[in-house]
């Protein structure tokens, strides 16, 4: 129990101490102290769940422990992680230590600032860690609802329209999951006898559920999951909400607030309804198909650097939905590895976004050339996240990207033949990482090279010390997985064999 429970202790503990803060360096102190305890606890997570692994622990979840809390519907607090469990937590609690050192000087509100950004990052560990969907439901309403507050009040820009925009979709697809979720507890429970709101339980019996039923939930609960995910069309409140918040909450948002999305996908709606999933998912192929595509090309019109990466995102999200749904062990393994990547890429373009705004004090990219003369480590920053984003080898991105085009191409009918509608889609996923090339080179070129035509930027300063620890730790998680990323394959693919094995079966 207790290693998981920490990941949601620790937050409330940073709540309760922000709040009795006084001045600003305790706020900061706060959150030093909290965020550095987060991802202390979540690299001695990672380091034994590989331990246990290569011991020979095969139980699908690990660090399970369950109380109930609702008996007329059978809740529980019930936690749990598998290997794709334990790369988000990491995941997030990079983001979130990141996060603290590039919020370092947000003014003014500062500690009601931190009291929302961790509330956030509360609902955020807490949707990870737990196996029971009610508790799972409620943890991902408690990391949706500060969004609003953050973006409204710290964000800039159109934020009043983007905050409500946000959460209006967002609650929209809330309602349908929370549809979604009840149906199939009560139909698991009438067609099978075990009344349980446990994943892993309910996962034993789904097939007892008749597909007919299967096909009216799997899209509730897959597009109520894939609003967070940028699934198209249901993407349009990502840019606006991207491009309005502040700079941490821009790298949690896209970085791990959108993963969300994914992984419930894959654990909620794929897992416990897997022959609907089976059946209906050529229609989500083709949408997250134009996804990929519509948000890379997007990207290439944008002149706003904030645009530009929220369209990005929008294209590697789908990147990810397209993956799962492709089934193949191969390609759900890319599409873990595509999360970790790009939570750690898109949080590094926004912190990078976030200082040059700050100096330049505009993101229009027509307005910005020659910072590499003026701002050189922030640049070369830049630079790095681009080629990562775009997918050169020894870096995350190409990693992730390749083993999802190659699992995806792999795809083969229930027959064993090759599924020739997913190849095709494949293909033309593919396309999108030249198009990616072509927006990152262009804005790279623009922005950073040429001569400075504002002599005002002249005058500018480069990064300052608390600037420099969340991007040097952004460039290192990204080059290391890069570089190392057998580590997180095994554990991913260990995770995912069990929910394919379910969705095949």
């Amino acid at each position: 129990m207790f290693p998981l429970t920490f990941f949601v202790i620790i937050p409330a503990l940073m709540l309760l101490g922000l709040w009795l803060a006084r001045n600003i360096n305790q706020v900061r102190g706060v959150m030093v102290a909290g965020s550095s305890l987060l991802l202390a606890l979540s690299i001695w997570l990672t380091i034994d769940f590989i331990h246990q692994r290569n011991a020979g622990v095969t139980d699908a979840m690990l660090y399970t422990y369950s109380i109930e809390w609702f008996k007329p519907l059978n809740i529980c607090y019930a936690i749990g992680v598998d290997g794709i469990s334990v790369v988000m937590l990491l995941l997030s609690s990079i983001i979130v230590f990141t996060g603290t050192f590039a919020s370092w000087k947000l003014k003014p509100l500062t500690k009601e600032y931190f009291l929302w950004f961790t509330l956030l990052s509360t609902g955020v560990f807490g949707f990870f860690i737990c196996v029971d969907l009610f508790t799972m439901f409620m943890f991902y309403e408690v990391a949706l609802i500060p969004m609003y507050l953050l973006i409204g009040v710290w964000g800039s820009g159109k934020k009043e329209y983007a905050a409500m925009k946000l959460t209006l979709m967002l609650m929209g697809g809330s309602a349908l999951l929370i549809i979604g979720i009840l149906g199939i507890y009560f139909l698991n429970g009438s067609f099978s006898g075990v009344h349980t709101m446990n994943v892993n339980e309910i996962a034993a019996t789904s097939h007892l559920i008749p597909v007919a039923l299967q096909k009216m939930l799997f899209p509730l609960v897959f597009i109520g999951f894939g609003v967070l995910g940028a699934l198209f069309p249901f993407h349009t409140w990502s840019p606006d909400g991207h491009a309005s918040a502040p700079t941490a909450v821009s790298m949690l948002h896209a970085g791990v607030l959108m993963k969300l999305g994914g992984y419930g996908c894959f654990r909620v709606a794929m897992y416990l309804l897997p022959q609907a999933a089976d059946q209906l998912a050529w229609i989500f192929i083709i949408l997250t198909t134009i996804s990929v595509v519509y948000g890379a090309f997007s990207a290439c019109v944008q002149t706003d650097l904030k645009y530009i990466n929220a369209y990005s995102s929008v294209s590697h999200c789908g990147l990810v939905l397209f993956a799962l749904l492709m089934m193949t062990k191969v390609s759900c393994t890319g599409a873990v590895l595509q999360m970790l990547s790009h939570g750690l890429m898109t949080a590094l373009f926004f912190a990078l976004i976030g200082m040059i705004y700050g100096r330049t004090h505009t993101r229009d990219i027509r307005e910005l050339a020659g910072l590499m003369k003026i701002m050189p480590f922030l640049s070369v920053g830049y630079v790095i996240a681009g080629l990562a984003n775009l997918g050169l080898p020894g870096f995350s991105g190409f990693i992730a990207e390749m083993t999802i085009f190659v699992g995806s191409f792999g795809a083969e009918t229930a027959t064993g033949s090759v599924d020739v509608m997913r190849r095709v889609a494949t293909i033309i996923a593919c396309t999108s990482i030249v198009v990616t090339a072509v927006y990152i080179l262009r804005v790279v070129g623009r922005i950073l090279f040429g001569q400075v035509e504002n002599k005002h930027y002249l005058e500018l300063t480069d990064a300052t010390w608390d600037e420099r620890v969340a991007v040097c730790c952004l460039i290192f998680c990204v080059a290391g997985l890069g570089l190392f990323p057998l580590w997180a394959s095994n554990v991913i693919s260990d995770a995912v064999g069990p929910i394919l094995s379910v969705i095949h079966g």
